[in-house]
């Protein structure tokens, strides 16, 4: 744990709400269509990964709070195209999974404002397995 992290733990409200049950994760759904390098692609799921961090503890702090205590789980998995990121995204929205889309800011390997990368969660294993267990692994 970081020092900040440390200092928020200690500083920082109690969450409150129902706490979860069981093991939880993160999944980052890399958008193969846009032919990235690995370099790029750990780039933006570590965008990805931030953005879904930070978002969650303002909008399901349970769920931030569970899932650190559970070892922050991070999976990768290959998406198709923007396409099916997006078909990804609405999906677990109305399962009420968190989303987090990542845009390229088009310095690089990529065309400005491409899709790369849906983060969802941190929420329980078993319903991101819903969502995204026909998915294979990065």
């Amino acid at each position: 744990m970081g020092f900040r992290s440390f200092l928020h733990r200690i500083t920082a409200p109690a969450p409150s709400g129902k706490p979860l049950e069981g093991p939880c994760k993160m999944v980052c759904v890399v958008n193969q269509g846009l032919k990235m390098g690995k370099g790029k692609i750990a780039a933006q799921v570590g965008h990805g990964a931030v953005m879904a961090t930070m978002k969650s503890g303002v909008e399901k702090p349970m769920n931030l709070e569970q899932w650190l205590a559970t070892g922050q789980k991070k999976v990768c998995l290959k998406g198709h195209d923007a396409e099916h990121l997006l078909d990804l995204e609405k999906r677990a929205k109305s399962a009420g999974i968190l989303t987090t889309l990542v845009h390229d800011a088009g310095h690089t390997q990529i065309p400005s404002g491409s899709l790369t990368v849906l983060a969802l969660g941190p929420e329980r294993d078993v319903i991101l397995e819903e969502i995204t267990g026909e998915l294979k692994l990065l």
